[in-house]
């Protein structure tokens, strides 16, 4: 035992090795000093659990390995070949162009957020996006907040605290990572009132459940999963005349805030916040990331009164949208009102594809493939939206040479500069097409080429 704790190097003997002076000028001295000792630390509990301590080389290539995990460039960059356009946890929706570029020039230097350049007065940052949403959706006003669950708890908060709001039992649904609609209406200081069941609700059963004490109706779209059968459920048109006779506001959660109809796409028809305005919701709410294609954002459009309201409250301070994001989501709204959508943003771009372009493609990248072939498939849109919708499309599918190798190549792709992340069916790898941007293309196709060399050795 002691043998072996003597057999770990000294710190001042790592601190001489060539690899560890250069991350010291790369990052700092005391930066990988402690990342040193921490690596010391589990090599002293290893050693008094009976292992053998590793030799130099190898503890500094150790150090070395973590130090690139640790301090790597973060968020990086991959290449989506999975066929999921709205992925959540390679970011969901990538940007467009112009977008990017409005982001860039708001984070390089100082810029008009929150200033009037006419009066040379101090301004609202919201001025500018409510109008751009107010001209793309029909509303009176709007307000942006940093994401949807948040733009929910500021509707709630502003107009029904301390009050009930009434909510299908069917649609009192978790709406991601553990986020409950329940507990949106806790937080809010509203209470949940629940009606009708899980598949059939009827507006007779809000306009039954309405008080003195209500606050609003909320009605959520059930944008991340489907209930199929023997359902029914009221219209929003339905609710806003039960809400208009009794005096309650409706409020809609829309989710994905698609602006465009899905339906020439081959796709079910999703929810659009100009319905909502036509309907005559109080407050409608969506994200901004989704089917809107822009950045994370939640977005509250509605009735002047309500907005301003919602403007007001103390809490939306606390969730205000940051000025790159403000820019992004204002780039993105323009491309739908210069009516430039399926050209510029780059998940619509994905969405509209063509069989024969996907085809196109999968073939040119199964002919550099090791003994790949393109066959038809389908593209998911995910990201909690449009539930159960898929696109057909075209993939290249590399066979595994034997069993369970499928996940070796996967890994293969990963590991790749840029990371390439494919997606395993049947024991094989497939691309698609379909949501890998034109200017990684490239990438991919070399990608193939050295799965192809290291196939063939």
């Amino acid at each position: 035992m002691t043998t072996g704790f003597r057999a770990i190097p000294p710190v001042n003997r790592i601190l001489e090795e060539d690899a560890i002076v250069q991350l010291i000028e790369a990052h700092s001295r005391d930066a990988v000093l402690d990342l040193i000792r921490q690596n010391l630390d589990e090599i002293r509990v290893s050693v008094s659990n009976g292992a053998e301590p590793p030799d130099l080389p190898a503890l500094v290539a150790e150090i070395e390995k973590r130090s690139n995990k640790r301090w790597r460039a973060w968020p990086e960059r991959v290449i989506n070949a999975t066929g999921v356009i709205l992925h959540t946890n390679l970011g969901r929706a990538p940007l467009s162009d112009d977008s990017i570029q409005a982001m860039q020039r708001a984070a390089s230097g100082y810029s008009d957020l929150e200033m009037d350049l006419e009066t040379g007065k101090r301004g609202s940052r919201q001025s500018h996006i409510s109008q751009l949403m107010s001209q793309v959706t029909g509303a009176e006003a709007a307000l942006v907040v940093n994401n949807n669950a948040s733009a929910i708890m500021l509707g709630l908060a502003a107009l029904a605290v301390g009050k009930e709001v009434i909510v299908s039992r069917g649609e009192a649904v978790e709406i991601g990572g553990g986020f409950r609609i329940p507990d949106v209406l806790r937080q809010s200081g509203a209470t949940l009132v629940e009606v009708g069941t899980t598949n059939r609700t009827y507006a007779r059963d809000f306009d039954a459940a309405i008080t003195e004490n209500t606050g609003a109706i909320l009605s959520v779209h059930a944008s991340n999963f489907k209930v199929m059968g023997f359902t029914s459920a009221p219209t929003l048109d339905e609710l806003v005349e039960v809400g208009e006779r009794r005096g309650v506001p409706v409020l809609h959660d829309l989710g994905s805030g698609c602006l465009l109809d899905t339906t020439p796409y081959g796709l079910a028809p999703e929810p659009m916040p100009q319905q909502s305005v036509s309907a005559g919701v109080e407050l409608g709410f969506f994200s901004g990331d989704k089917l809107l294609g822009g950045p994370q954002a939640g977005i509250i459009i509605g009735k002047k009164d309500a907005v301003a309201r919602a403007s007001s409250h103390p809490l939306a301070r606390a969730i205000r949208i940051d000025k790159m994001s403000m820019a992004a989501l204002a780039a993105t709204v323009l491309h739908y009102i210069r009516d430039e959508a399926t050209s510029k943003i780059p998940i619509w771009r994905m969405i509209s594809a063509t069989e024969d372009e996907l085809r196109k493609q999968a073939e040119a990248w199964a002919d550099v493939a090791p003994n790949a072939v393109s066959t038809p498939s389908r593209s998911a849109i995910g990201g909690g939206s449009l539930p159960g919708e898929t696109l057909p499309t075209w993939v290249t599918r590399i066979p595994s040479p034997q069993p369970g190798a499928a996940e070796t190549m996967a890994q293969r792709l990963r590991s790749n500069t840029p990371p390439i992340v494919a997606r395993i069916e049947d024991d094989a790898v497939i691309l698609d097409p379909r949501t890998v941007l034109p200017t990684d293309e490239s990438d991919v196709r070399n990608a193939l080429k050295n799965l192809a060399r290291q196939a063939s050795k």
